[in-house]
């Protein structure tokens, strides 16, 4: 039977070569992670506003046949529940990229209605990806 030697550049990684080539590996994450996150809060605004453009369009589906939009009372139910004619302008109603309920007003502050998501924390006000979203903002 033969015996296998191994010579010194043959042995494999030293536990010091490991440390530095992890240590490499941590710090390049912590400068790519941020910029992965960032983007997907980006990605979150922007599928709210697609939703308010999309809501949009079905209110004005909904004011075309009743001739006005429907009131703050009657909210963004009224897109889904069948009304005159048995017409439904949306299968559901959507929630914001946050999972929460869009808040519908009209007549609205800034336009004859308005539609506004609180951002990712939920609540009024807020700055960054915490700020309000409204459907009057571009």
């Amino acid at each position: 039977m033969e015996t296998e030697t191994y010579s010194e550049q043959e042995r494999g990684f030293s536990l010091l070569e490991i440390m530095v080539v992890l240590i490499i590996i941590g710090v390049m994450a912590a400068i790519v992670a941020p910029r992965f996150i960032e983007r997907a809060d980006e990605a979150k605004v922007e599928a709210t506003r697609t939703q308010m453009v999309n809501i949009s369009q079905a209110l004005k589906m909904y004011r075309l046949q009743h001739s006005r939009y429907p009131d703050s009372g009657a909210g963004l139910n009224a897109l889904v529940s069948a009304g005159k004619g048995g017409k439904r302008y949306m299968d559901s109603v959507p929630k914001d990229a946050w999972n929460n309920a869009f808040i519908y007003l009209a007549p609205g502050v800034h336009g004859d209605f308005d539609i506004l998501s609180y951002g990712a924390d939920g609540k009024a006000g807020g700055s960054g990806f915490d700020a309000d979203v409204g459907n009057w903002e571009k």
